[in-house]
């Protein structure tokens, strides 16, 4: 559909160039003292127009410091849109610009200069300038109109100029450097709320994912601690000292599961299991560290964990996942001083797991 839509668009346009080249053919109402040269100029000028038009080899804008305007002009350049004409095909459309006023007016008759016949290169310059603005050269364009008015009101005057086509070439160009900027904006646009889509998108998969880990986690956490509270239930909360230990361990556990979830692995529970049986305190956190890691990575991570935990005699554990760029969990171990845990307890255990 966009390939019809360019080459319709390209059609009208060489269309339009040779009605302008056959209606200055049309010699009317006066005379043309260099026929050869005339038609010379218009041969070159259809030749001109096709280069404009069908050229395509032109680079695509480079990122630079105004970055969304580049990505703006990327996505309506070359397959998505008009492609930068290369620099020869702007010397060539400067130099028709600036020679065919001039020689079109030297070919006809000094009585012939504002008939339509004298005065069509206005038209065809006006067109030849609006392909090259949407072949996105805006500088060429508004310097081969500037070079077509100096021109024309040199050769028929200021005022001729004006009522016989200046002004409307000139709001051609406008027109479709208006269009193009459109083109742009409209595509910028687009391309940030599709960007936004992804990233909502993107968004709420990690969500539903972080929902079904979390159900996972409650659905193991209950499934340890559900006997000992049935139990605790059953009985209103008179329970033997082993089932008081076996409740705290549960309650540890169903703690575990819920905020250090990407921390624990089989070895790691048992790790933290044991350091509670043996009177430990042990208090693990994830704070999104982790997200980025793969399985792998993982774990290494959890290994180095369990064996930290494992080699600990602290009475207070803490386990927490870094979001530090180097340190994914760090380790501290605090030991009871004087017999009693308090503030000033004795930092006897810090260790900190590198990130992958």
């Amino acid at each position: 559909m966009r390939g019809s839509v360019r080459s319709i668009l390209t059609g009208l346009a060489a269309l339009f160039a040779l009605f302008l080249a056959l209606r200055g053919l049309v010699w009317v109402g006066g005379a043309v003292d260099q026929p050869i040269a005339y038609l010379l100029m218009t041969v070159l000028y259809l030749g001109t127009v096709g280069l404009c038009l069908l050229v395509t080899s032109g680079a695509l804008p480079e990122a630079g410091p105004d970055a969304d305007e580049d990505v703006g002009e990327m996505l309506t350049t070359a397959q998505h849109g008009p492609a930068r004409l290369p620099q020869w095909v702007l010397g060539i459309a400067l130099a028709m610009a600036l020679s065919m006023p001039n020689v079109i007016a030297l070919s006809v008759a000094p009585a012939s200069r504002t008939a339509p016949f004298g005065t069509w290169y206005v038209g065809a310059i006006g067109l030849l300038m609006t392909i090259v603005m949407v072949r996105r050269r805006p500088w060429t364009a508004w310097i081969g109109v500037l070079l077509l008015a100096l021109s024309t009101m040199l050769w028929i005057g200021v005022l001729p100029a004006l009522s016989l086509g200046l002004i409307g070439s000139a709001v051609w160009v406008l027109a479709a450097q208006l269009l193009v900027m459109g083109m742009d904006r409209a595509a910028r646009d687009t391309s940030r709320l599709a960007q936004l889509q992804r990233t909502a998108s993107a968004w709420r998969a990690a969500q539903r994912g972080r929902q079904r880990e979390r159900r996972v986690q409650v659905q193991r956490a209950l499934a340890v601690a559900g006997p000992i509270l049935s139990r605790a239930i059953e009985r209103s909360g008179e329970l033997s000292e082993q089932e008081r230990v076996e409740a705290r361990i549960a309650e540890g556990q169903l703690r575990d599961e819920l905020r250090g979830g990407r921390l624990l692995d089989d070895g790691v529970r048992a790790e933290l299991d044991a350091a509670r049986r043996r009177g430990a305190t042990v208090i693990v956190l994830d704070e999104g560290g982790l997200d980025d890691l793969d399985e792998a990575q993982l774990g290494a991570i959890r290994a180095l964990v369990a064996g930290a935990v494992h080699d600990a005699h602290s009475d207070r554990l803490f386990i927490r996942a870094s979001t530090h760029p180097q340190i994914a969990v760090t380790v501290v171990g605090r030991s009871a001083r004087g017999g009693a845990l308090s503030d000033e307890d004795t930092v006897d255990l810090w260790r900190e797991i590198a990130r992958p």
